[in-house]
């Protein structure tokens, strides 16, 4: 789980450095295993890729993540492998599953130059994954029941949590981070340049590169401009969940509240600090936590509202 979380931030840390394409290629870089043979190799793997040349940095903050992404897929492998003949047999087959695709999404990735949904897509698998990890870990403890039995509320703020990070991933993947840079919300007029269609058109218009964004800005404010009103519409539901979880559960709902609030603060600090790296890569580690807390929660209550009817099945038998 923890290696899960690790290749999310990394993950964050190569797109944000603008390290996606740094090894051209996949599996390799520049036809080599590592960037130290092609740094060895340089002329020859500059005349394979003449449009892109070798920036050393790039392509070991891209391997690095390919690396440590291997590592994970094997020991999922693993886990998948030893899960096969206990109750989480269908648990170990999804994560079999969702790592293979997820290793496909990567590879297209890079042959694909960065489509945006390929890369929010990708994303997406890094935080399915760190999930389906956390929840195997709980499936496998021994946890009191939980009194709190609000799970309309705890599914609604799990889903729309799913959509803000869709949003951020969207935002991410087209550059359009620091497409508005004033406060609450967007530059004045913003309203009457809203581009919804370009904005979330699903299958961009054909690129030699999708790297750096292809929108225009109307669209790349559109995607912004939705991110920062569904975070307060997350936010709200988030909070509220954690005020209403308090009293049946206070280390579950301190977590909630306390997360909730940092991911705000560092929403808030791209924005104002102009995307500072630490901090970008910070929002995309908290939100993975956040996401695996608000699973968590949910998880807690099914388990709660399943032992529940069962015990009101025993009693009318």
């Amino acid at each position: 789980m923890t290696l899960a979380l690790l290749v999310i931030v990394v993950g964050a840390f190569t797109r944000l450095t603008d390290a996606g394409l740094g090894c051209p290629d996949w599996p390799g870089c520049y036809g080599y295993a590592t960037p130290i043979q092609a740094k060895a190799n340089q002329a020859v793997a500059e005349a394979r890729f003449p449009e892109r040349p070798l920036e050393v940095a790039k392509a070991w903050a891209e391997m690095g993540h390919r690396y440590i992404a291997s590592i994970l897929g094997l020991l999922i492998i693993i886990i998948a492998v030893k899960s096969w003949s206990t109750p989480q047999r269908g648990h170990g087959l999804a994560l079999f599953a969702l790592v293979l695709f997820q290793g496909a999404l990567g590879m297209w990735t890079v042959t694909l130059n960065l489509m945006p949904v390929i890369v929010m897509g990708h994303l997406l698998g890094g935080f399915s994954l760190f999930c389906l990890l956390g929840l195997l870990w709980l499936r496998r403890q021994s946890l009191p029941r939980l009194g709190f039995l609000g799970s309309r509320l705890a599914v609604v703020a799990l889903l729309a949590l799913v959509v803000q990070i869709a949003l951020g991933g969207w935002t991410s993947a087209n550059y359009a981070a620091l497409a508005c840079t004033e406060f609450p919300l967007c530059e004045p007029g913003w309203q009457e340049r809203l581009d919804f269609a370009a904005g979330f058109q699903p299958i961009q218009p054909p690129a030699h590169s999708y790297e750096f964004g292809t929108l225009d800005w109307a669209a790349r404010m559109t995607i912004h401009v939705s991110h920062r009103i569904w975070a307060v519409v997350t936010a709200l539901l988030l909070l509220t969940l954690a005020f209403k979880l308090w009293r049946h559960q206070r280390q579950l709902a301190g977590a909630l509240a306390l997360l909730t609030l940092v991911q705000v603060g560092l929403g808030l600090a791209n924005v104002v600090w102009q995307l500072p790296l630490a901090i970008a890569v910070a929002h995309n580690g908290v939100a993975a936590l956040l996401l695996l807390t608000t699973v968590a929660v949910n998880y807690r209550i099914w388990v709660s509202v399943s032992e529940t009817s069962a015990q009101l099945k025993e009693a009318e038998c």
